[in-house]
């Protein structure tokens, strides 16, 4: 199978995001799951390969699953990429913290809203903070399970997974206190390089 995409090392050891994933957890989320989303779309491109060369494929399933894939893939990197260890995800910068109390009132309220969004997402799914840079505008969405509800073409700044198998292990079924632990483990250099490169 040709290898398009690989999947990438986290920027962190698999026991470095303690007490808000496990290494047990954070070890079958990245091998497992991503890289599942990963195979999955090489495979997908390659059977689009294979149609250059008149190999018969189901197009409509094909495209619909390489969205899926593809997708899962790219949202599980940014979400890797927007972690970091407790206390090493450095301060949020002061042009990202404005444009939140003025897009959210507060930050305490930007991070209210935020995980209402991700509590709330019905079934698998992601919330999103993405930026609209056409009207200046930072925006909270939901993405369920991994290509409905995004808005198309805004860059997202910071996603939470809240898929079952992203904390079932540690959290069971109280997906809230996993996204209350998620504040204390956010790369807020990495979202506001996001946001920076959006603007």
């Amino acid at each position: 199978m040709s290898e398009y995409y690989q999947l990438p090392t986290l920027p962190y050891g698999y026991d470095e995001l303690n007490p808000f994933l496990s290494v047990e957890l954070l070890t079958i989320h990245h091998t497992k799951h991503h890289q599942g989303y990963v195979n999955n779309t090489n495979k997908l491109l390659e059977d689009l390969d294979g149609a250059k060369n008149g190999q018969e494929i189901n197009v409509k399933d094909t495209l619909k699953s390489l969205a899926f894939n593809l997708d899962g893939k790219i949202l599980h990197d940014l979400f890797w990429s927007n972690l970091a260890p407790s206390g090493k995800g450095g301060e949020i910068s002061s042009d990202l913290q404005m444009a939140l109390e003025q897009d959210f009132g507060s930050m305490d309220r930007f991070k209210e809203i935020f995980s209402q969004a991700a509590n709330s997402v019905e079934g698998s799914g992601w919330a999103a903070l993405v930026y609209a840079a056409d009207i200046k505008k930072l925006m909270v969405t939901q993405i369920e399970k991994h290509n409905v509800n995004l808005y198309a073409t805004l860059p997202i700044l910071m996603v939470l997974d809240v898929w079952e198998h992203a904390y079932y292990l540690d959290y069971k079924n109280d997906r809230g206190v996993y996204v209350a632990k998620f504040w204390d483990f956010v790369n807020w250099g990495e979202v506001g390089q996001r946001f920076a490169k959006g603007k």
